[in-house]
């Protein structure tokens, strides 16, 4: 069983930055497929960025080129570095991944395991 536990959340003002982290235990990390997805209160959990075990990364439209997934594999840890922040982005934000090589990166049902999410809040 792995266990993913999300950091870094909180409030910051439109413009800002903010990093989260998620912290992976119990299973080899390094072959995980991991993504971000976020839900805004009164709307459904939304895909934000994914990384492929080989580094691969693809990003929403919304946060493309303002958000930066990454990892690293000898600190079982996945990375959201997140600038230029709207009000639009605040949500909870929750990490999740799976050991299968192939899917659709985008889709809740693709992965496997999810941490219980941590929130950023974007003032205008």
């Amino acid at each position: 069983q792995v266990q993913l536990v999300e950091s870094g959340g909180g409030l910051v003002q439109a413009g800002g930055s903010l990093r989260l982290a998620c912290a992976a235990s119990g299973r080899t990390f390094s072959r995980y497929n991991m993504a971000w997805f976020r839900q805004a209160p009164g709307k459904e959990r939304e895909f934000v960025a994914s990384i492929s075990w080989t580094a691969w990364t693809y990003y929403a439209d919304s946060v493309k080129g303002r958000f930066t997934i990454s990892r690293d594999n000898a600190k079982n840890t996945l990375y959201l570095q997140m600038n230029s922040l709207k009000p639009d982005d605040t949500a909870v934000y929750y990490c999740t991944g799976t050991e299968r090589s192939s899917g659709n990166w985008m889709v809740l049902s693709t992965y496997d395991y999810w941490g219980q999410g941590t929130q950023v809040t974007v003032s205008s």
